[in-house]
Parts: structure tokens; sequence; C-alpha cells
């Protein structure tokens, strides 16, 4: 079983106020963006518990209202991995900590399953997901615009991460039907070691450049597993910038999520 954290912080950079923000489900009904992120990770079969990790006050009462549990966490946290590693502290029992980002509730519960499965002998675990063409021109068209549409991984052939980026990578204007970028889904799973060493790591070039927390184990030497996911016909897509929660409502719907 896993300890599901769901990091969340109200000073948002491109988005202030983020795990506030409403979206419209199939029926009208409004649910905070932090809430359907919780829900989300309620549906996964092996998740033990489901915590909200914050600092602000205003999103622990909102949570603890639609019935979450919260554990507040230092205003120092500089990301979501350091949040879950300070959560990880105050859990000796866990064995398995899964951060399941708060602005990612279209995360269907098997690419959680998926992550857990493939944490065997591993120190972390991160699902990709092959861009369809929709996607991928969605990606390409943020860029273009000057916004972060979602973040790429590039990974070896036993699926070791190479690297991530919020640049669409590979470069992809020529694409042949054997080719593929790969959408990186905000998705980690980690043993508690590894929460430890990240905590104690400074930040690096890379992970300050990028703005991807998940950099800081590849410039330290530790291995990213990423694990390929499928679709199979459902939108994926986070919500980064105020525009994409019309393109989440969209997908709600489409899916008949309430």
């Amino acid at each position: 079983m896993a300890t599901i954290v769901i990091p969340a912080r109200f000073q948002s950079q491109r988005f202030h106020g983020k795990p506030m923000a409403m979206l419209r489900g199939a029926t009208g009904v409004e649910k905070s963006l932090i809430q359907r992120s919780w829900e989300a990770g309620c549906a996964v079969p092996e998740a033990a518990r489901v915590i909200v990790a914050t600092d602000d006050d205003r999103i622990a009462n909102h949570a603890r209202a639609f019935g979450a549990e919260v554990m507040m966490t230092s205003a120092n946290a500089a990301n979501g991995t350091e949040r879950c590693a300070e959560v990880a502290t105050r859990l000796p029992e866990a064995e398995l900590i899964v951060n399941l980002q708060g602005d990612a509730p279209l995360t269907p519960p098997e690419f959680v399953s998926a992550v857990i499965a493939a944490t065997e002998g591993e120190d972390m675990a991160t699902p990709v997901l092959r861009a369809d063409s929709q996607t991928l021109r969605r990606l390409q068209a943020d860029r273009a615009q000057g916004m972060v549409g979602g973040t790429t991984a590039v990974f070896g052939s036993k699926g070791q991460a190479l690297y991530f980026s919020k640049e669409v990578l590979p470069f992809s204007d020529n694409l042949g039907p054997d080719d593929a970028v790969f959408h990186h889904v905000g998705l980690y799973a980690y043993r508690p070691e590894a929460l430890r060493r990240y905590a104690r790591w400074p930040m690096g070039p890379l992970e300050r450049i990028e703005g991807l927390e998940q950099l800081r184990f590849l410039e330290n030497g530790v291995a990213v597993r990423c694990v390929e996911v499928e679709a199979k016909g459902r939108v994926f897509w986070e919500v980064n910038n105020p525009q994409d929660i019309k393109r989440v409502e969209k997908a709600l719907a489409e899916m008949g999520i309430e």
C-alpha cells in the first residue's frame, strides 16, 4: 500500500491561487482543483492514505471541509517533492510515498497503480504518455505563445530518464511514423530513503533553469524510471495556466466526471 501526498501551495508563479480554482464537471457541479485532485487520489486502489500537504491555511481549511486529511508543511519547501519529503519524515511506517500533483485531476487511477508497481527495486518512478497528434499540437502551440503547456520526457531503452524539459523534446519538426514525443505525467512514486537524500541536496542548475523538481535526482546520479502508460482514448492535461481550465472542464464533460 502507498501513501498518496498531494502538495499544494497558494502562491503560484503562473496561476495565483491555483488549488482553489473551480472546475465545472459533467453535470455542472463545480469543485475546486484541489478537491478534484484529491478525489483522483482516493480512486487509487493501492492508496492507504491520501494527504493534502500545504503551508496555506486557506487551502488547509478548504480541504478539511470536503473531508481530506491535511498535513501542514513548511513554507520554505521549494517544490512538491520537498513537501513530500517533509511528510515522509512524519510517517516512518510508510513504505512508498506517491506525489500526486494537485493540478492533475484527470490522472487515471491506473496511471498511479502502474507507477507503484514499477518501484520494485527502484528509488523512484514516474509515468510518461505517448503524445497523440492533438496533444503534440497543443504542446507546440503553447510553447510558440510563450506558455508552458506541459513537460516532456526523454528516456533510454530500459526506461531510464535522460532528461525532462518544458520544451517539446526531442525536436519534432518532422516526426516519422516510429518517432514519438512523450508527455510527462506529473506523478512520482518514491522510496522514503530517496526522499531523505533529495531533501539534503541543494537545488542544481538544471532544476533551477527548467523549474522541474525531478531534475535534482538526475543531477545527483539517481536513476528515474519512466513508465509508459496508455491514455486509452482519454484526455490527459494538467492545469498549468488559467487557459487550461476550459480544456480540463471539456475533458471532465467528455469523460462524464461529475
